[in-house]
């Protein structure tokens, strides 16, 4: 009787643990399921803040590239042209002192015009260190805007038409860039 009783009050629990089992990992395969979305989707946010975080690196990066490129550029201009405003006020200083020895007369060699001639090539080849050169602008040479001023335009049967006649004032390029255009009067 113990024995049936024990073995009915040892059944019935049995029977039941298998129920509860079955509940059980039913039960906790819900949470586990729910945990593994709920990680799936915190793993796809922080692929997606990486994938941001990538783009946003990769950017900054072409940025500071650019910004290396670009210093490295202005750096080369500041040595190539900068002191280019103390040369455009140096120039008619040469202008004054080539103008001054074609007005000297050919057989007058003073100490004078040997000094102002030796200085004016002084100061030319000092020029020319700092790539300093003349804009070509001979008689016969044709205009070109883009290195000449035209003053005037005159018939002159001598040279084509559309070609420098005059030079007014001498122009000159730093570093093949113009400074200051050659003044020129031009054949119609």
């Amino acid at each position: 009787m113990d024995k049936k009783k024990h073995g009915s009050h040892a059944g019935t629990p049995h029977s039941e643990e298998p129920a509860a089992e079955a509940a059980a990992p039913a039960s906790e395969a819900a949470p586990a399921a729910d945990r593994v979305t709920e990680l799936e989707e915190a793993l796809a946010v922080k692929e997606s803040e990486a994938a941001a975080n990538w783009d946003k690196f990769v950017r900054e990066r072409a940025d500071l590239e650019n910004y290396r490129k670009r210093t490295q550029r202005e750096k080369e201009e500041l040595l190539k042209y900068g002191n280019e405003s103390l040369i455009v006020e140096l120039l008619p200083v040469v202008d004054n002192m080539e103008r001054a020895l074609d007005h000297a007369s050919e057989d007058n060699d003073s100490a004078v015009i040997e000094g102002v001639r030796m200085t004016l090539g002084m100061l030319q080849s000092a020029l020319k260190k700092f790539g300093v050169t003349a804009v070509e602008a001979e008689k016969g040479t044709p205009f070109d805007p883009a290195v000449h001023q035209a003053m005037c335009q005159v018939d002159n049967a001598e040279v084509p038409g559309n070609s420098v006649v005059e030079i007014f004032q001498k122009g000159y390029l730093l570093n093949e860039r113009l400074i200051r255009p050659a003044m020129v009067s031009v054949s119609k």
